[in-house]
């Protein structure tokens, strides 16, 4: 790997094990409204983050066409506002590992999505990297008890995560991962907000209390400032296939911050999941294999007393 696989990988990784943080942030909310949650969240995180857009920020939006405007809603409602209220729905009717392994699957499905829609065919490596972490992320979470709704709400998470990485594939190149981390906040919370009022009414908004404001805080902060932007940096030089196999990370963490707040266990089974996940990265960012330049040094070096004896 080089430096800027290297810097991509461990960026990648950070974000995911921020958002992994987040699943345990998550259970202190559940008597909190989802959307008023949301539009917190991410109003908060907007205004973090409109600072740190850089230079140009006005001239790039302009230059965004109608279309890009559009996919920028899609990937707010689809792999923010949607995964966040897919894994909510999922969780009324199945228990939390339902919807996280097949979140797990999200690695294998970008995987392939991605190279199909840019007219290439998959990277065998990275596939079956995917495949490992899948299997991983299964192993961590288990099964639980499920029905058809649960099972439904669990694809629909499914689709937001992989949208979250797909969607934002064109995007990234022209705003960068500060802007486009900026924009699609401000986008969510509108959507989150407009969901608020249509569902809820007037019910939709209250003030936190004190363990609530701390999660928000939480999520705010450190899992959509700094998680946002770590991710689509990551993204941004090792690509989406590789920066997705990372999500399995996501049920590492959630099962390693769980014990701190007494939601949860981390045992054998957890163990030997996460030991999976981290094999499927390693192989499928290619950690695990030599780079091209170490390659060639080696075959260099293997041939080398052969040129020698042939001198001789």
């Amino acid at each position: 790997m080089n430096a800027t696989t290297t810097r991509g990988s461990l960026l990648a990784a950070l974000a995911c094990v921020l958002v992994g943080g987040s699943f345990t942030a998550n259970s202190l909310l559940g008597d909190y409204p989802y959307a008023g949650g949301q539009f917190l969240r991410y109003g908060l995180a907007f205004l973090l983050l409109v600072p740190l857009a850089g230079p140009g920020a006005a001239a790039r939006l302009r230059a965004l066409g109608a279309a890009r405007w559009l996919r920028l809603a899609l990937l707010a409602a689809v792999g923010m506002v949607g995964f966040n209220l897919a894994v909510l729905a999922a969780e009324r009717t199945a228990e939390p590992a339902v919807p996280g392994v097949f979140v797990g699957c999200a690695p294998v499905v970008v995987a392939v999505l991605v190279p199909l829609l840019e007219g290439r065919r998959p990277q065998r490596i990275v596939l079956y990297g995917a495949l490992f972490v899948a299997v991983g992320a299964f192993t961590v979470q288990g099964w639980g008890r499920t029905d058809g709704a649960g099972i439904a709400f669990s694809v629909c998470a499914l689709v937001g995560e992989v949208g979250f990485a797909v969607l934002a594939v064109p995007v990234l190149r022209p705003l960068g991962p500060r802007l486009l981390s900026t924009v699609v906040c401000g986008v969510a919370a509108a959507e989150s907000a407009l969901a608020g009022v249509l569902a809820d009414g007037t019910g939709w908004l209250r003030r936190p209390d004190a363990v609530e404001a701390g999660a928000l805080l939480w999520q705010a902060v450190v899992v959509t400032v700094v998680g946002f932007v770590c991710w689509y940096m990551g993204m941004q030089r090792i690509g989406a296939e590789r920066a997705t196999l990372f999500s399995g990370l996501i049920p590492v963490a959630a099962a390693c911050t769980a014990p701190l707040v007494g939601t949860g266990s981390y045992g054998a089974a957890q163990a030997v999941g996460s030991a999976l996940v981290f094999a499927g990265v390693a192989v499928g960012s290619g950690a695990a294999l030599p780079s091209a330049r170490a390659r060639r040094s080696a075959a260099e070096r293997q041939t080398a007393p052969e040129r020698s004896l042939e001198k001789l």
